[in-house]
């Protein structure tokens, strides 16, 4: 066996395997809703069985045609006729039910999935959206669960009248004529193999296929959230080339999987003509030998066809069942990531911190083998203002996700006021820290919202309390509608700077005695900075504030600054103490900068 022929067979098994996973997980959530179905089930028995009565009557009235030697028995005709839309009446109405059960099951299935999805979010670590395009993640709670949903309440539906009514008409055709039944154990299996033969390799097609529109799906979402770049860079037509090459991808993979996926119809249904055929000629065969009717040669031609038409029917929703098992196994993928890691057995909450935070011969690497921390040690007092400079690289933003517990270091160790970090809760321990990072984050909803986000319960009065230490307080009046004005897609009816300062006065209003500023004030001009620096002074008093920071200007006034190069701290003083060094860092940087 070749390479290619063992990767191949490997793909496979591990399509089946996850294939029979998927399809187990989605059990459980349909039998979360078990009386439901049952009565879904009860629907579907009803509505197929008495619509297979319809044949058997069908021909009753052909035989009180036959009967009479060409009188017609109208008594016997109408009775049966009767009878016969009486009967499909009542599947049609059952029919309906079963359709509205369906969709109501399928409706509370998606939205439990996209409830579970959501919340398996909330739980992953930062580390799993750092290597996942975002546009990919909205990929699965939307497209593949709505693929899941259509579904659910059109194709499983489908597949048990299939099942049901295959089984009745064989039943009846049993009953009519046992020897005509065995045209169907050559055309049945080779139906099947055809099937199975041609499933087993458009499988991993479906699975690329929802892969691919993942990947387009984020390419298109970072693109549009930097369309200013695009433009300001002329890279428009280079965006819609590699655009037009994802897009080529995805069309393709589509065409490959319902190409192949849609030969399964026209194979089996050129199966069920032959069924058909040989049908015809052996039961004209059985009629000229005097061993059927014409009456019972009708209705099992009819039940022929009941039996064949939903295994063809069957067969061309095959391959809405791949893509439907390939976007729920995306789903599920991401429902079976790992979480962040527990907290410690026995882990305690932080409260009232201190803000004494100290790091000790840490080490860090963001994937194995390539360190970007390396035996790093430092500490901050409480209400010290720690300044973290260096050149693009050296580790300040890692630094700060580590102190975060955004990531854990591999070596090493991390106290906050004298203990390990990871000896309290994570939740406790972020919520003793404020940040403001370079990238703002605001939400659709009022500013008064956005401002209070952090701290449930906030009065009016402390929110522009902080907004004024802040210098938004007298922009915000000025807007239509005041602190009630709504902020939307993600702020962008305001300027850069001005969300950068409504995220500044929203760390203000939170109650942490940790802050940390990731080049908070990068968006606002120098006056402006200043005004800021001086105000958060006055609030954060007695608290400890970590400052990354380029413009090293606005640091000067740091107790403690600290000099990170290639995740190491190289230098840490005053900016008096850093500046006196004749060949330091800190020094070459600041002279940098102002020459």
């Amino acid at each position: 066996m070749s390479g290619r022929d063992r990767e191949q067979k490997k793909a496979r098994e591990t399509g089946r395997r996850y294939s029979g996973r998927t399809i187990a997980n989605l059990g459980k959530y349909m039998m979360q809703y078990k009386w439901m179905l049952a009565l879904a089930l009860l629907c579907t028995l009803g509505s197929n069985l008495f619509a297979l009565i319809g044949p058997k009557l069908t021909g009753l009235c052909i035989g009180a045609v036959e009967a009479g030697k060409g009188k017609v028995d109208f008594s016997a005709v109408g009775y049966y006729a009767a009878w016969m839309a009486g009967f499909y009446v009542f599947s049609a109405g059952m029919s309906y039910g079963l359709q509205v059960l369906m969709l109501t099951i399928s409706r509370k299935v998606v939205y439990r999935m996209r409830q579970d999805v959501f919340a398996k979010l909330m739980t992953l670590p930062v580390g799993y959206f750092d290597v996942h395009q975002t546009g990919d993640i909205i990929s699965r709670i939307s497209y593949d669960i709505d693929t899941v949903n259509a579904s659910l309440s059109n194709d499983l539906v489908q597949l048990l009248t299939t099942v049901i009514t295959v089984v009745g008409a064989l039943v009846m055709m049993l009953t009519i004529s046992p020897r005509l039944v065995l045209v169907f154990a050559f055309t049945v299996p080779l139906s099947l193999l055809t099937t199975r033969y041609i499933t087993g390799r458009t499988r991993p097609l479906f699975r690329v296929r929802s892969a691919k529109l993942g990947e387009l799906n984020g390419f298109v979402e970072e693109m549009i959230s930097g369309q200013k770049t695009l433009k300001a860079y002329d890279r428009e037509a280079y965006t819609q080339g590699r655009f037009d090459g994802k897009n080529r991808e995805a069309v393709d993979a589509y065409y490959r999987a319902e190409y192949y996926g849609s030969i399964v119809g026209p194979c089996v249904n050129f199966i069920n003509n032959l069924s058909l055929s040989l049908i015809s000629v052996f039961g004209a065969l059985l009629y000229l030998a005097g061993s059927m009717s014409i009456g019972n040669i009708s209705s099992f031609v009819l039940y022929s066809r009941k039996f064949s038409g939903p295994i063809n029917e069957a067969a061309n929703i095959f391959s809405e069942l791949q893509s439907a098992l390939a976007a729920a196994e995306r789903v599920f993928r991401l429902l079976e990531e790992e979480p962040e890691p527990a907290d410690r057995p026995g882990a305690r909450e932080l409260t009232q911190a201190r803000g004494d935070v100290e790091l000790r011969h840490v080490s860090f690497g963001y994937t194995p083998g390539k360190t970007v921390i390396h035996d790093l040690s430092f500490r901050a007092e409480p209400g010290k203002l720690i300044a973290i400079v260096g050149p693009t690289g050296a580790g300040k933003t890692t630094l700060i996700n580590l102190l975060m517990r955004f990531y854990d270091p591999s070596a090493g160790e991390i106290l906050v006021d004298r203990l390990p970090a990871d000896g309290f809760t994570r939740r406790s321990l972020r919520q003793a820290y404020a940040m403001v990072l370079q990238d703002t984050w605001l939400f659709y909803g009022s500013i008064y919202e956005n401002l209070a986000y952090g701290r449930e319960g906030a009065s009016r009065e402390e929110v522009e309390a902080v907004a004024k230490a802040a210098h938004i307080h007298s922009f915000i009046r000025r807007l239509p509608q005041g602190y009630d004005t709504i902020l939307t897609d993600e702020g962008t009816n305001i300027s850069k700077g001005q969300k950068q300062l409504l995220t500044i006065a929203r760390a203000m209003l939170l109650d942490a005695r940790m802050l940390i500023l990731d080049e908070a004030t990068s968006n606002v001009d120098t006056r402006t900075e200043r005004q800021i620096q001086t105000a958060m002074r006055k609030l954060m008093e007695g608290k400890t504030c970590f400052v990354i920071a380029h413009r090293l200007s606005t640091i000067e006034n740091a107790d403690r600054i600290l000099v990170v190069n290639d995740g190491e701290v190289v230098e840490q003083g005053t900016h008096r103490e850093l500046m006196e060094r004749e060949d330091g860092i800190y020094r070459r940087l600041y002279h940098a900068q102002f020459e």
